[in-house]
């Protein structure tokens, strides 16, 4: 067994990425995938949406960027098969000293002793398009880029677009665009229909069938420290990360959701 890396990725904030890269896992996990999420964001959202506090200075992923060894750094979460390593605010440092490095392999580097403990390495990366973000495309097999339903984030979606093109042909040919998700799906507004179409026409074959609606449970579940699934497994937010996880698996073909595929009116 070796892990799959697979980014969250969006240099957007707000678009609902962290709240993917914790419930993606989640839901892998309780299909028996052992799963381990690398909080890579500063913001440390991941590692509080898990119910840890963010990890003192220069712990965490800022440690195993340092050299510290992966295993010594993970935390196991209350949802079985489910680990993260925990991230704080001294992460940002991290993206002035990886302009120092001489290459872009660090992360893959220092998750390879760990790769074979587990099925997939989530990334959970910042709102930007710097040098850690760059850093985590280049350690990845695979990208998904969560993408709120409107049409301002269409105008960064072309941008992150041409950096992956960039990482593939330079340090990292490898990389795939596991696919588009269309969150904070509103299923009786035009525009979200409007929005998903375009997408679904930009990038066929490329948009999962799956999205994910606006959801109070979603919302609140971080505040309480849990995956919705553990917060309100019966809730749309829960049941819609569930249905991406078997779609992204290829245990179940999920349909897009008919709203947001109409013409808009």
């Amino acid at each position: 067994m070796t892990a799959r890396i697979v980014v969250l990725a969006n240099q957007k904030g707000g678009v609902g990425k962290t709240t993917t890269a914790i419930n993606l896992a989640a839901s892998l996990a309780m299909m028996e995938k052992l799963v381990l999420l690398v909080d890579y964001d500063p913001q440390g959202h991941s590692t509080t949406g898990l119910g840890f506090p963010k990890p003192d200075h220069r712990a965490g992923s800022y440690a195993l960027m340092k050299g510290a060894p992966a295993k010594g750094l993970t935390l196991h979460t209350e949802v079985p098969m489910l680990q993260v390593i925990p991230a704080g605010k001294d992460l940002a440092q991290l993206e002035f000293e990886l302009f120092e490095l001489p290459q872009l392999q660090e992360l893959r580097k220092a998750l390879e002793p760990v790769m074979e403990n587990f099925d997939f390495i989530l990334v959970d990366s910042p709102p930007a398009l710097g040098m850690i973000t760059l850093n985590a495309l280049t350690a990845a097999d695979e990208v998904i880029i969560p993408m709120p339903c409107e049409f301002l984030a269409m105008d960064g979606l072309a941008e992150l677009m041409e950096t992956i093109r960039r990482i593939q042909a330079g340090p990292n040919p490898r990389l795939e665009l596991g696919g588009i998700l269309l969150t904070m799906a509103e299923e009786r507004t035009n525009l979200g229909s409007a929005v998903a179409n375009e997408v679904r026409q930009a990038f066929p074959g490329k948009v999962f069938g799956t999205t994910i609606p606006r959801n109070i449970r979603l919302a609140e579940a971080p505040s309480h420290g849990k995956p919705v699934a553990f917060y309100d497994l019966k809730s749309k937010g829960a049941q819609a990360y569930l249905n991406l996880a078997r779609e992204w698996l290829g245990l179940e073909l999920a349909t897009p959701s008919p709203a947001l595929n109409r013409e808009a009116e």
